[in-house]
């Protein structure tokens, strides 16, 4: 029937569909600029965020598929980073001293998405179950909610550590919907990432959601990759808010 619910449980990420992980590594960006490459203006972080975010060589995908550690592409995204914007090579012990700086900075720069804490309450009150799945450690991504005051709404069910990949491997969307107690096909996925987020969630067998907020993206998506995800049955939203009316709860 028409006004049945099309889920009894909701996975979501958390980078930039919880919290706004872009404003924080934007403020954790422009201080290593500062403290290495000097006085910088504030198109050069700019810049540098887009760089940072768009990981063009792939490190963080590396990383998710389990081919390298955590250092080992942080560090390699450290020296992209000086070799475009302005710093020196780092070696192992400045390369600590960097991250040092740069973690600081970024988790001071934890928040909540304005929608987020509202978002999760019309789930968690509509009876839907609700959990998270990211490609970050669970560790980490629990100290994020905590920091951003999201902690009581949701649980990190599986992160990248715990089957050693992340997304877009239908494995670990398999095994967050056996941790959330749910069908894969009554469950959806919401994240910010198309092809890693709503796509792979698809093809896994869940119900895949892009939350596409108004904005810049992380990177650029044609149209027609847009037009092709909804005709592989992937819902875009650009607020948490659409979640309960799009899934009829």
């Amino acid at each position: 029937m028409s006004g049945e619910r099309l889920v009894d449980g909701v996975l979501l990420d958390i980078d930039d569909t919880l919290v706004d992980t872009r404003a924080a590594f934007r403020t954790a960006i422009g201080e290593v600029l500062r403290a290495y490459a000097g006085d910088v203006d504030e198109a050069t972080v700019d810049a540098a965020l887009s760089a940072w975010r768009a990981d063009v060589n792939g490190h963080y995908r590396a990383y998710t598929r389990g081919e390298v550690d955590h250092r080992t592409q942080r560090m390699a995204r450290a020296n992209e980073l000086h070799a475009a914007f302005g710093g020196p090579v780092l070696d192992d012990a400045a390369y600590e001293e960097w991250d040092a700086r740069f973690d600081a900075a970024f988790r001071g720069g934890w928040t909540a998405h304005v929608d987020a804490v509202a978002g999760l309450t019309a789930l968690l009150d509509a009876g839907v179950v609700v959990g998270a799945l990211t490609n970050a450690a669970i560790g980490y991504q629990t100290d994020k909610l905590v920091r951003a005051g999201l902690d009581g709404h949701l649980e990190v069910l599986v992160g990248v550590d715990t089957l050693g990949v992340g997304k877009p491997d239908p494995r670990v969307f398999v095994e967050a919907c056996r941790r959330l107690g749910t069908d894969p096909a009554r469950t959806a996925y919401v994240g910010d990432e198309l092809d890693v987020d709503a796509r792979a969630a698809v093809a896994a067998g869940l119900v895949g959601v892009w939350l596409d907020r108004p904005g810049p993206r992380r990177v650029d998506v044609p149209d027609e990759d847009v037009a092709a995800a909804r005709a592989a049955g992937v819902h875009v939203i650009t607020s948490l808010s659409d979640l309960p009316g799009l899934l009829r709860l």
